[in-house]
């Protein structure tokens, strides 16, 4: 095991997450989701691998609690039948069978981009289908963030505090934004070391990319898609806040900083992402005003969105025919991307994974045994058609979560939490080499999970008017939910 400078902080956060708990230390854990690229320590003795910061605060998390009393029971609650965890652990058994069986019982049955460590020290290659480190490592990364899913929707179920939510976002967003300022300006000034201690993982580290002469923003992460696709997720979330939830002044003023943050990645995944994100919002409120009474935010805001998008498209379409500069920037990052060389390999990815799906009897080549270049043929080509119907039911049962929840407050951080990820899935559509989610939306779905099904059984344990509780004696055991 090798230490590194980053280990330093690990064990830090680990401390604070012992004293506090995981649930009040939330926010440690959330701000340390932009960490991407930062290492608790790395494995030179199993290829060198990384075991990144955010990956050893899941363990701890589920550490702490499985040893509270009753923790292993009030975990089994979050695998109740008909809710999201129900379908997120058909899911993960899935996945498992998918790494260990598929890729030997399709041995040499069809020819896969590996992302195996052994290729990639070749760069990406076609080789036959096998099984390599890749399944493990891949099925190692899946079972952290269901284990990160599974804590947040437990500890949330038993205490649904959406003030703890807030918080925890609130840190993540100024911990993210903040690293990728640090990134462009240590840059400017010649001190690009300065964030080398949360450099750490085995990674290859793309900090030093430039479009067009302009320094790309890659923060704590090690490429700008990476930093790119995590503003896109708080951007969404601080949005839905700002228009639904007044009780936060801070919004206005995260959601702008998340806003440049997307910018300033000058990732094409993200830039294309926020559009679609921002026309199905647009979508959605109008859809909702058609429905109902809305408050004046959300007609003005409708009103100037369509307003802004038709001078955002006049000014683009003047800068691009009048400005060399700016012509070159939106060719590169967007209109001719498809035709680099980066564009053209990912979509060699992508006609493979498919290939993979098809010579594979619709099974799949196995979890980690496949590169793709968006989430459906990543998931097709890995996971085959059942697991991708798997998943898709899963994220149709999150999504429909909390839609009893009375207080307003409480449903507004619900929605942020589900649009959140929502964004996050967008990007992944467009750019996800595997079908693996992030740890950081494992967490926020599993947030909005535990807020949704603790406020429901809240709301089911209020008594009627003139309607007195019933007094039968509760075992301790059955207070698992």
């Amino acid at each position: 095991m090798q230490i590194v400078p980053s280990t330093i902080l690990a064990l830090l956060a680990i401390a604070v997450l012992v004293r506090r708990g995981p649930r009040q230390g939330f926010w440690v854990f959330m701000a340390l989701t932009p960490l991407g690229a930062a290492a608790a320590f790395n494995l030179p003795a199993v290829g060198g691998a990384s075991i990144g910061i955010v990956q050893l605060a899941v363990v701890a998390v589920v550490a702490l609690l499985c040893l509270s009393p009753g923790g292993p029971d009030r975990l089994t609650g979050s695998l109740r039948p008909g809710q999201p965890g129900f379908w997120i652990a058909l899911f993960f058994v899935y996945c498992v069978f998918s790494a260990l069986f598929a890729p030997r019982i399709f041995h040499g049955a069809t020819e896969v981009f590996s992302i195996a460590r052994s290729a990639n020290k070749l760069g990406i290659v076609s080789i036959p289908l096998r099984a390599t480190t890749g399944n493990i490592t891949q099925l190692f990364s899946l079972t952290l963030s269901i284990l990160s899913f599974f804590a947040f929707a437990t500890l949330f179920r038993l205490s649904p505090d959406r003030a703890t939510v807030m918080k925890a976002m609130a840190a993540a967003t100024v911990v993210h934004v903040g690293l990728g300022w640090i990134d462009v300006a240590s840059h400017a000034v010649g001190a690009d070391w300065l964030l080398d201690p949360i450099r750490t993982a085995n990674y290859a580290i793309l900090d030093d990319h430039r479009m067009i002469g302009l320094k790309r923003m890659v923060g704590g992460f090690a490429e700008a898609s990476s930093f790119g696709s995590y503003s896109v997720g708080i951007f969404a979330f601080w949005l839905l806040i700002w228009l639904s939830d007044r009780s936060t002044p801070l919004s206005r003023w995260l959601l702008f900083l998340s806003l440049v943050a997307v910018l300033r990645s000058t990732s094409s995944g993200a830039y294309v992402s926020l559009t679609i994100f921002l026309l199905l919002v647009c979508g959605w409120l109008l859809a909702r005003s058609l429905r109902s009474t809305v408050s004046r935010r959300t007609i003005l805001l409708c009103l100037v969105g369509m307003i802004g998008l038709w001078l955002s498209a006049m000014l683009i379409f003047g800068a691009y025919h009048f400005s060399g500069g700016f012509q070159a920037f939106l060719d590169r990052s967007i209109l001719t991307k498809m035709d680099s060389h980066s564009g053209i390999e990912r979509m060699s990815w992508n006609s493979q994974a498919f290939r993979n799906f098809l010579d594979t009897a619709l099974i799949g080549a196995g979890l980690g045994s496949v590169r793709a270049s968006n989430w459906l043929l990543a998931s097709l080509g890995s996971l085959g058609l059942p697991g991708t119907v798997l998943y898709v039911a899963a994220l149709v049962s999150i999504f429909r979560a909390g839609r009893a929840v009375a207080d307003p407050q409480m449903r507004a951080t619900i929605t942020a939490l589900k649009v959140a990820c929502f964004g996050l899935f967008l990007n992944d559509l467009l750019t996800a080499a595997s079908p693996i989610p992030s740890v950081f939306f494992a967490a926020m779905a599993g947030t909005l999970t535990g807020l949704a099904r603790g406020s429901e059984l809240q709301i089911a344990s209020v008594p009627l008017p003139g309607r007195e509780p019933p007094s039968v004696p509760v075992p301790r055991t059955a207070a698992v939910r």
